[in-house]
């Protein structure tokens, strides 16, 4: 047998050979791994879904009653009628509540105004029941006015002891007599 001499081959041709084995060797052991599968592709919408945009529950609708005025929890017209005590133009506590729903109001409807009577019982003279209305009737505008309601919705008329609703004369009638009643227009 005869023998051929080897050639001898370049570092660069060494190193080229080496990294070809080299490969075919990954590339032939990766063929017999078990590849994880690879994720279905993710679609894509050509157009993006309508996304409702995020609203506050709207306020409800408060009830009214046929002048539009507000009702109270319970469903009744929010009082319209202030008392006062004998020869007094001074608001109770208990009326501050209700005078003040009418002040909200008459501030979230500006187009509205009010007419605040003034009434008196029959006892006094004619000029000084005229003149204690005014004050009741001033009392309860000034009132309106501190709670932030404009002066020009406000109008204030006394009218003394001319209307009663009670027409008794005893303290029974008198105490419905002595009055401030709120008028919407």
């Amino acid at each position: 047998m005869t023998r051929t001499p080897l050639k001898r081959r370049s570092p660069k041709q060494t190193f080229g050979a080496i990294a070809t084995i080299l490969a075919a060797g990954i590339l032939a052991g990766c063929a017999g791994c078990a590849s994880p599968e690879a994720p279905a592709p993710i679609e894509i919408p050509d157009e993006p879904e309508e996304i409702a945009p995020i609203v506050a529950d709207p306020e409800p609708a408060r009830p009214t009653d046929a002048d539009g005025v507000w009702l109270d929890e319970n469903g009744r017209p929010i009082a319209r009628t202030v008392y006062f005590d004998f020869d007094q133009a001074v608001l109770k506590p208990r009326d501050l509540r209700v005078l003040e729903r009418h002040a909200e109001f008459l501030r979230d409807n500006r187009s509205r105004t009010l007419t605040i009577e003034g009434h008196c019982d029959e006892r006094g003279t004619r000029e000084y029941n005229l003149a204690l209305g005014e004050r009741r009737a001033n009392a309860v505008q000034d009132f309106l006015t501190s709670a932030g309601v404009r002066s020009s919705q406000l109008e204030t008329v006394s009218y003394g002891e001319e209307r009663p609703v009670d027409v008794g004369h005893d303290e029974s009638a008198w105490s419905k007599n002595r009055r401030a009643e709120l008028i919407y227009r």
